[in-house]
C-alpha cells in the first residue's frame, strides 16, 4: 500500500465504511448515513462526515448493530485480510440459540382479532 493512502488525517465516513467492507457498494454506505443508520461518537452520521483514528463508528444492518473503532484510515477499498486491520470490532457476541429459542413467539393469525371475530365476541357478551 502507497504511503499517500494513510497521510489522511480524516475521510468520509461513507467511503471509510466501504473501503473496510462494512457495505458492498459506496452508494449503500451512503444511503445508510443519509437514513440514519450509521452513528459516528454516539451522533447521526451524514455520508460526508470525517472520521478520524480512534472514532467510533456504530453501523445497524439487517436487524443488527455493528460497533467498530477506527484503527486506520483508508480511503480506497482494499482486500479483505487488510481491511481487518483497519478497524477494532467491538460488537458484542450474537446471543446463543438457546435464549432465542425461549423467545415466545405468537403463531401466525394468532394475535388481534379480525373484525369478524370481535362481532362474534360481542355478541356472546350480549347474552
Amino acid at each position: 500500500m502507497a504511503a499517500s493512502d494513510t497521510d489522511h488525517t480524516s475521510v468520509r465516513v461513507d467511503s471509510w465504511v466501504w473501503a473496510v467492507r462494512l457495505f458492498k457498494t459506496r452508494s449503500a454506505a451512503a444511503a445508510a448515513c443519509r437514513s440514519g443508520h450509521v452513528r459516528v461518537n454516539g451522533t447521526t452520521a451524514k455520508p460526508a462526515q470525517p472520521v478520524k483514528i480512534g472514532d467510533d463508528v456504530r453501523i445497524r444492518t439487517g436487524g443488527t448493530e455493528r460497533i467498530v473503532a477506527v484503527a486506520r484510515l483508508i480511503a480506497k477499498r482494499v482486500g479483505a485480510a487488510v481491511a481487518v486491520e483497519c478497524f477494532i470490532d467491538n460488537t458484542p457476541p450474537p446471543p446463543p440459540r438457546e435464549l432465542l429459542a425461549a423467545i415466545p413467539r405468537r403463531d401466525r393469525g394468532a394475535g388481534r382479532p379480525t373484525k369478524r371475530e370481535r362481532r362474534e365476541m360481542d355478541r356472546l357478551r350480549d347474552r
